[in-house]
């Protein structure tokens, strides 16, 4: 069994993590005040269920859905009202990862606490904010040809840890970003057991 790594400041797990990727400069940018956001992602059949981001954080990239937790609200609420907020529909979500962000130049570091779910109910709907659409997850599916996950139009992070995610494996990490969605430093990690 791997030994458990040292991990990056902001990355918060409760379980020893094994590294799978990292990279970048030396040094961490340095971590003053966080805010709490969730992402939420439906894989099922083969397909995930991704969101092309009309505005705000993230434009004209595809991602999960989800958003601020406010105050007096869990991370699972949140990730819930998001969902329901972004895409119409409900989902059994459960967290399945954490990630932490910092980009040069903007005060706040990101923390991001990651769900899937395998179903939904509701009628997925395009919103102010999102545009979804279903997204292949293997080279084939049954019946319907869907192109394959766009990481070229993703955060430049995603292709680390999406990959954790769709295999079901709990995962954390911390990425540092310029201002241009260049990643600086990254460390990505999976738990162990």
């Amino acid at each position: 069994m791997a030994a458990e790594c040292v991990v990056p400041p902001g990355v918060v797990h409760d379980r020893p993590l094994v590294e799978v990727h990292a990279g970048g400069v030396d040094e961490w940018v340095p971590i003053k005040r966080v805010k709490m956001f969730t992402n939420a992602f439906i894989v099922q059949d083969g397909k995930i269920l991704l969101g092309y981001k009309k505005r705000g954080i993230g434009q004209g990239l595809f991602n999960g859905f989800g958003g601020k937790v406010e105050a007096g609200e869990t991370p699972a609420e949140a990730a819930v009202r998001e969902l329901r907020e972004e895409a119409g529909i409900d989902a059994p979500l459960r967290q399945i990862g954490m990630l932490s962000f910092k980009v040069e130049d903007v005060e706040e570091a990101f923390h991001i606490d990651i769900f899937m779910a395998e179903e939904h109910t509701g009628t997925i709907i395009e919103t102010e904010e999102m545009r979804p659409q279903w997204f292949s997850t293997t080279t084939q599916t049954d019946g319907d040809i869907l192109p394959p996950i766009p990481y070229e139009n993703m955060w430049a992070d995603d292709i680390f840890w999406l990959p954790l995610l769709l295999s079901k494996q709990k995962f954390a990490g911390r990425a540092d970003f310029n201002t241009g969605n260049k990643m600086l430093k990254w460390w990505f990690g999976k738990e162990t057991s």
